[in-house]
């Protein structure tokens, strides 16, 4: 096993990470930039390195500092967490080249399914469901109408590289894809250095549901079902739910049955998350993207399964076999969902950096909280504004959702801003409360409390 190693994160990522890494007994180094010095998640670590300035270039995106801090260490292993270099095919490989371990899949894998449509290609090859889409997009404007008479209006027009809904713009006509298209190709270049296009057939209400996999580097692979992730502001989710409400378990086991069969005959390797969109019309699913690192929503899948998926990650990157580290049998017991609260404004999802000056997170029966701060600490502009993940699991979906919106009523944050009043709205809605959830519900609940208060003001 692992003897110590880095984790190139930081956080609530890294409190995760080393946490999991302790319950192993395996030593940990944690890095840290000038705007982290003083968080708490750095007294979980062993032992702890500065990498550089506040910017993340200048630290976490900064392979050569971090490979540096690495070998200084004697650390034999990286875990990236989520986010920053956690799907960097040459992070990965300089990593390894150095003969210390990288914490997640092999570099190929990581490639392969950072391109969107070669991983669409790649999975529709080996007979899973897709949706309509194009091939990449060149600059010529009769061809791209082409492309999207072919597809069928409405499309989405959306980068080849990247995630996170950057650059992905829905178009009902020629005219509305011409602008998109120079639009989505100016943001795609500039956020991933990758101005690729393609695109997709716009599916109205859709549900965005994923599933977890976990592989050996011996040929097996087993899912542990899916998680919801259907409500998003600006296309990030904000509310994520195991299993997902209202479609057959039939179906979903249909479904998870196919992509494991396809990544085993792949030869996949570690940890990964399917993403599927699914058309409540057609009662479909169809391939979005394949992610190949740890999901900030893992939790959820943990309380549902009794599975910690971090340790499990690290044991499968050390070379066990899969049926060494999980049990025979896995079920989904009861439900789980998680919100992220975060440093934001709750109408217009503008971050809200600044002091803590009261944090007090909840406690209870069925309620876990992550976060890499306490009281005091300072939420700066530098990297993603949040505050903590607070996850409820529950006998039943409605169990579930009661505590995590008490759990939110009793989360304090003062200091900055929080969008906790708009995951409030969201959770009483009666969509969400019925599970008719999809993409646009967010909108559709933020656009109702603006109507009423106008109605009141």
């Amino acid at each position: 096993m692992f003897h110590k190693v880095m984790v190139a994160n930081r956080g609530a990522v890294a409190a995760r990470v080393l946490r999991a890494l302790k319950s192993l007994g395996i030593r940990s180094v944690a890095v840290y930039s000038e705007a982290d010095a003083g968080l708490p998640y750095l007294a979980l670590a062993d032992e702890t390195c500065a990498i550089g300035e506040s910017d993340p270039r200048a630290s976490y995106l900064n392979a050569d500092r971090l490979l540096e801090v690495l070998r200084e260490s004697g650390a034999d292993g990286v875990h990236p967490g989520y986010g920053f270099l956690s799907e960097n095919a040459s992070f990965a490989e300089r990593v390894m080249a150095s003969g210390a371990g990288f914490i997640g899949p092999s570099p190929r894998w990581i490639a392969a399914m950072g391109h969107k449509t070669r991983a669409r290609d790649l999975m529709a090859m080996h007979g899973m469901p897709m949706g309509k889409s194009s091939a990449l997009l060149d600059e010529d404007e009769a061809r791209t109408l082409a492309e999207a008479a072919g597809v069928g209006y409405p499309v989405l027009v959306k980068p080849a590289g990247g995630g996170g809904g950057i650059g992905m713009l829905p178009a009902r006509n020629g005219e509305e894809l011409l602008k998109a298209v120079a639009q989505a190709r100016s943001l795609a270049q500039r956020s991933f250095g990758n101005a690729e296009l393609y695109l997709e057939r716009l599916v109205e209400r859709p549900r965005h549901v994923e599933f977890q996999v976990l592989a050996d580097r011996h040929g097996n692979v087993r899912h542990l079902f899916e998680r919801d992730c259907s409500v998003q502001r600006r296309h990030q989710k904000v509310i994520e739910e195991a299993g997902a409400p209202r479609i057959p378990r039939a179906q979903l086991a249909e479904t998870a049955a196919t992509i494991t069969g396809i990544l085993a005959k792949l030869g996949y390797d570690v940890i990964g998350t399917v993403e599927t969109l699914y058309d409540p019309a057609a009662g479909g699913f169809g391939f979005l993207e394949m992610n190949t690192r740890l999901q900030v929503e893992h939790a959820v899948t943990e309380e549902v399964t009794g599975i910690d998926l971090v340790a499990s990650q690290v044991r499968l990157a050390w070379g066990e076999r899969l049926d060494a580290v999980l049990p025979p049998e896995i079920a989904m017991n009861g439900h789980a969902v998680e919100a992220r609260v975060y440093a934001e404004d709750p109408v217009r999802f503008f971050p809200s950096p600044g002091l803590l000056s009261t944090l007090e997170l909840p406690q209870g029966e069925g309620i876990r909280v992550e976060t890499g701060y306490a009281q005091g600490c300072r939420v700066t502009p530098f990297y993603d504004p949040m505050i903590a993940k607070v996850i409820a699991r529950g006998a039943t979906r409605s169990e579930a959702i009661a505590r995590l919106d008490a759990a939110l009523e009793a989360t304090l944050v003062q200091g900055v801003k929080s969008n906790i009043p708009f995951v409030r709205q969201v959770l009483a809605s009666p969509e969400f409360q019925a599970g008719d959830v999809h993409t646009g519900l967010g909108a559709e609940v933020l656009a109702r409390a603006k109507a009423a208060a106008l109605a009141t003001a």
